[in-house]
């Protein structure tokens, strides 16, 4: 039996915060990969190794965590004040699903370099030192980012000494800067197949509390207060004490728990359908990525993952999150973006544990360590607006050249 040759496709692999993804030019895609679809889903995800029932991806370039198994597709942008257009896919393990609902924040750290380095940006508007600004259409959410990107002697500068936990070594600081994270976008599912919703104002349901209603078997009395806001991403933000935990939890203590996982994506689901982001409970299966679901609690002293103690008087609050069913093993950089949304606007449950007043910055310890977020927020015709959130983070290419990709990964099923 003959097989045709693999497809051998221009592709980048970059790390952007504390994730890795695969990234590729829109224009070196198969022709009918370069829009939204079945093929250009097949592709990806036989790119990253996915579905893997083994949940390691060997047979593709995945990481077999929700931080290392994902997707970006960048152009040079038509939209008026932007260089380029940016869609992230983010890939489950074990299912044959690509999600297009949200942005990842970790990896808009690494746009604005490689879009720069594959000659997306227009060269003479690149400082030769300093640093370069690039802006960037989100367009999984309609959105701007405006990325601060380090050059030197006309080069992306990668080396740095700016620390980020949850990376192993120092490197450049990239500021990126969200603008209205909070405001309905105009690109929500432009790369989606899947359907769905999306999340159209900062507080879906009007209220910066809710109080949901849900099944005793998820928390005892049926009822959970909560915080669902759509800032950076769709996120869901409750008490860590209401969940039995105390928010300093590590990766395996969450993680190691399967029942207790079942229980937390449950109640995610029930979020989302508060939200609005799916008409019913079984679709939120199908919609992984968004809405994120945080747990947090006032500081206290921990260990973090590296070791280092993290003391209470050195953050304002802490925070855990999932991402794709799991305990994340940082921070989403969307989620951070939501953290410092939420830290600005009183009462809120996410500004209650950090001592009740809203902060214009503020530092959060998660299970890598701390990071620090700011958000500048305002009542607008009597509506919470946030106009902008910034953080830093840095970004760093591990390989580039071409993916082998078996030509018979786009043939339909």
């Amino acid at each position: 039996m003959s097989f045709p040759p693999a497809l051998k496709i221009p592709a980048v692999y970059l790390r952007g915060g504390t994730s890795k993804g695969v990234f590729f030019r829109l224009e070196d895609l198969p022709a009918d990969c370069r829009r939204p679809g079945a093929a250009r889903d097949r592709l990806l995800l036989r790119v990253i190794g996915s579905p893997d029932p083994y949940g390691k991806q060997i047979d593709g370039l995945g990481g077999a965590s929700s931080s290392t198994s994902k997707v970006v597709i960048v152009s040079r942008s038509a939209r008026p004040g932007h260089d380029v257009d940016y869609l992230f896919g983010q890939v489950a393990i074990d299912r044959a699903l690509v999600d297009w609902s949200g942005n990842c924040g970790n990896l808009s750290a690494a746009v604005g370099p490689f879009a720069i380095e594959a000659g997306l940006v227009d060269a003479a508007a690149l400082p030769r030192d300093g640093r370069a600004t690039v802006r960037i259409w989100q367009a999984n959410i309609g959105k701007t980012i405006v990325a601060q990107v380090p050059m030197q002697d006309g080069q992306v500068l990668e080396r740095g000494d700016f620390e980020l936990d949850g990376v192993a070594f120092p490197g450049a600081e990239i500021e990126l800067a969200f603008l209205d994270p909070g405001e309905e976008g105009d690109g929500a599912g432009v790369g989606a197949g899947a359907g769905g919703r999306g999340a159209s104002a900062l507080f879906p349901t009007g209220r910066v509390v809710d109080e949901l209603a849900l099944p005793e078997s998820l928390v005892a009395g049926g009822r959970l207060r909560a915080t669902l806001i759509n800032a950076g991403i769709p996120t869901v933000f409750v008490d860590a004490a209401a969940l039995g935990y105390t928010g300093i939890e590590a990766q395996d203590a969450v993680n190691g728990d399967a029942a207790a996982l079942r229980r937390l994506e449950a109640i995610r689901a029930h979020a989302a359908l508060r939200m609005g982001l799916i008409g019913a409970l079984d679709e939120a299966a199908s919609r992984q990525h968004t809405p994120k679901l945080a747990f947090v609690a006032p500081p206290q002293s921990y260990r973090a993952s590296s070791g280092r103690l993290v003391e209470a008087g050195d953050i304002d609050l802490l925070v855990r999150a999932l991402s794709m069913g799991r305990l994340h093993h940082a921070m989403m950089g969307t989620a951070a973006v939501a953290i410092g949304a939420a830290a600005a606007i009183p009462g809120t449950v996410v500004c209650e544990a950090a001592g009740g007043a809203p902060r214009a910055s503020v530092r959060f310890g998660h299970p890598s360590g701390t990071l620090r977020v700011g958000a500048e927020a305002a009542v607008v015709d009597g509506q919470w607006r946030v106009t902008r959130a910034v953080m830093s983070r840095s970004a760093r290419v591990l390989m580039e050249g071409v993916v082998r990709v078996p030509a018979d990964a786009l043939a339909s099923a």
